[in-house]
């Protein structure tokens, strides 16, 4: 199920649905039909069992695609109707049973009306800058049930791409992304969840690779 509600724009972030309407999905870099291993690993490891869960900035829809065959019930919520549209057609394709939501995941989440166990980001979080991120962990926290899990993994300051320095830099197709630290990231998330790991590690990529904070934390 495909629910095209209207979204918010923030203004001052890249158009990402202009960039889903015209460029291949092999050209856009966070675009990747194989599951990361850190995912992999938190399924595999029984960190994370099946259970009702939102993939945060899904895009095309492929982790939650691949959740949703291993019996996850998974929402994907993202901004831009473009990419909900290809992920439902994803969805149809590979025979998967999953919903996504076009919603501002800075904005009230209206539309997002379940609450949820397991909720990631997998490389969004970078996309978002500071002065935002107070709302989005809100929306977060809101969306789940008490002792739920939240993982999340974002570029980290120490990232050599795109420059290899500054807190912002501007990625090879025009987005600016924010480099963190997992100072900032424990003083984002520790008031809304406990968090039980929180390390800088090396991530794999279609065009290189990352060093990125990862963040897995349970929900107060």
């Amino acid at each position: 199920m495909v629910d095209y509600s209207i979204r918010v724009t923030c203004m001052k972030y890249a158009d990402v649905d202009r960039i889903y309407q015209t460029m291949p999905l092999d050209s856009i870099p966070w675009n990747s039909e194989t599951p990361p291993d850190a995912l992999v690993n938190l399924i595999q490891n029984g960190i994370v069992q099946p259970c009702r869960t939102v993939d945060l900035g899904c895009g095309a829809g492929n982790y939650a695609i691949y959740l949703a065959g291993l019996g996850f019930d998974v929402t994907g919520v993202d901004s831009s109707p473009t990419a909900i549209k290809i992920a439902g057609k994803n969805t149809k394709k590979r025979g998967a049973r999953c919903r996504f939501i076009v919603a501002d995941l800075l904005g009230d989440l209206h539309e997002v009306t379940d609450t949820f166990d397991f909720a990631y980001d997998w490389e969004f979080l970078h996309h978002i800058f500071p002065e935002d991120r107070e709302a989005y962990i809100r929306n977060v926290y809101k969306i789940t049930n008490p002792g739920a899990t939240y993982f999340s993994v974002c570029f980290a300051e120490s990232d050599p791409q795109f420059g290899g320095s500054g807190k912002y830099r501007t990625t090879r197709i025009g987005t600016t992304l924010y480099f963190s630290s997992e100072s900032e990231l424990m003083d984002l998330v520790s008031p809304y969840f406990t968090i039980r790991k929180l390390k800088t590690m090396d991530v794999s990529s279609k065009f290189g690779p990352h060093r990125a904070v990862c963040v897995l934390a349970t929900r107060h």
